[in-house]
């Protein structure tokens, strides 16, 4: 355009002056043109780059060219990777939120104002948050508890905290530990853990060691006694014959109570029964009879009793079925619940030991007494280890308190449940109940 405004100027006058004007006005002339031109093209260029915010893939007008379309192409080039570079970003982004979600610890991220910028689902079910409800709120506003408040205000995060959550209930007791984490610029990370149930453990242990140590100390004191009895006092036969028998009694409780808590470590610590180990019903009943019978005719002896319990067994026929598990673990269930029932059942009272399908296609050994019954508040807690409703009557039974524990878990490891019907005055029901995957026709 500059060339052919020149030439124009050149041939429209031949004096010297009037050359060098024209050729100054057709200089003009072509940079005018050539600006405009170019000015339109940018203009082009500008309205693609706007198009391209709702859609990304629109291609460079085709009237640009040259420097121009070079210029559009590199853009689009560039804009693609960014793109592609803020996908792969929020992916990954999505990716550590879902798992941050997933994580059955708490999460809650303040600013430096103390305001939440987010949190997780954990954090919701621990402090009873709303995710989009509570954003931007003052987290001292929501988590009001004084020992958190404290800690939040004393801003020494050395150590956590434990605090009950808002949402805990008498009957539903929740324990969190707290502890918070500067990090970023002037940011906070709280983190809540689920402590419930590593408190209950901690007290479980505790009773535990208390409740073995109380155990075994009433019998070593016992033996104590009698052996410095028998050291230091002259005695005749008959006194001798009493404190041996005492001490052989005792020694007999502790020897019971180690070899339940064997049994109760060995079921907790051992891989679950093979499935596929079929035992037949009839077998494990077979042993469970003649241990009954035995335990019922000591009771008659050592209490002089006139006839020893009428215990009720199923007849063969009842018991043509087979069932999956370890054979050991089954009988010494089984044997627990019925020695249970003769040592509570008054001599001469009735035990009835049943085998009976259920509606599932499983099957029940039931074990029904005709004992004094249990209290109704009494029957959650009777699998408890060393749980007693009375005392001083499971002491002169020569129960451990660990029985039904031992029979809880053996039936836990073969997919099993034990359910309890007694009232006080009635007799007291015990069933062992396995699934239909357990059981199978002979």
């Amino acid at each position: 355009m500059l060339v052919a405004g020149f030439c124009g100027g050149l041939f429209w006058d031949a004096t010297p002056a009037a050359i060098s004007l024209g050729a100054l006005g057709g200089g003009a002339l072509g940079l005018t043109l050539w600006l405009f031109w170019d000015d339109w093209r940018a203009s082009l260029l500008i309205d693609w780059l706007r198009r391209l915010q709702n859609a990304p893939d629109t291609p460079p007008p085709s009237r640009l060219s040259g420097v121009w379309r070079m210029t559009a192409e590199r853009l689009l080039r560039l804009l693609r990777q960014q793109r592609q570079q803020e996908k792969r970003f929020s992916r990954r982004l999505d990716d550590i939120r879902d798992a941050l979600h997933a994580s059955p610890n708490g999460v809650i991220m303040l600013n430096g104002a103390g305001r939440i910028r987010w949190l997780n689902h954990s954090a919701c079910r621990h402090f009873g948050l709303d995710e989009t409800r509570d954003i931007a709120q003052t987290v001292t506003h929501l988590l009001r508890d004084p020992v958190f408040i404290a800690y939040y205000a004393r801003r020494d995060f050395s150590r956590g905290i434990t605090v009950d959550s808002p949402l805990a209930t008498p009957g539903r007791p929740l324990r969190l530990t707290v502890r918070i984490y500067p990090y970023g610029k002037k940011s906070l990370l709280i983190l809540s853990q689920d402590a419930t149930a590593i408190e209950r453990n901690e007290i479980m242990r505790r009773d535990f060691v208390a409740n073995v140590s109380h155990e075994l100390r009433t019998p070593l004191t016992v033996l104590s006694g009698f052996i410095e009895t028998l050291q230091t006092l002259p005695i005749d036969e008959d006194e001798r014959r009493d404190c041996l028998a005492r001490m052989a009694r005792h020694a007999g409780r502790m020897q019971n109570l180690i070899g339940d808590l064997l049994a109760l470590s060995r079921l907790e610590a051992s891989p679950p029964p093979d499935s596929g180990e079929w035992t037949p019903v009839r077998t494990l009943f077979s042993a469970c009879a003649a241990e009954a019978r035995a335990l019922s005719a000591v009771a008659a002896k050592v209490s002089g009793a006139a006839q020893p319990h009428e215990i009720v067994f199923p007849s063969e026929a009842e018991l043509d079925a087979e069932i999956a598990g370890s054979a050991d673990e089954l009988q010494s269930a089984f044997i627990n619940l019925i020695s249970n029932a003769v040592r509570y059942t008054p001599l001469g009272g009735r035990i009835e030991i049943r085998w009976t399908p259920t509606l599932e296609g499983g099957a029940a050994f039931v074990v029904q007494d005709s004992g004094p019954g249990i209290a109704p508040e009494h029957i959650p807690r009777l699998t408890e280890r060393f749980y007693r409703v009375d005392s001083g009557r499971s002491s002169e039974s020569g129960g451990t308190g660990l029985g039904l524990s031992i029979v809880k878990h053996a039936l836990q490891r073969h997919d099993a449940r034990l359910e309890i019907d007694s009232a006080p005055g009635a007799g007291a029901r015990f069933a062992a109940i396995f699934p239909a995957k357990r059981i199978r026709p002979i």
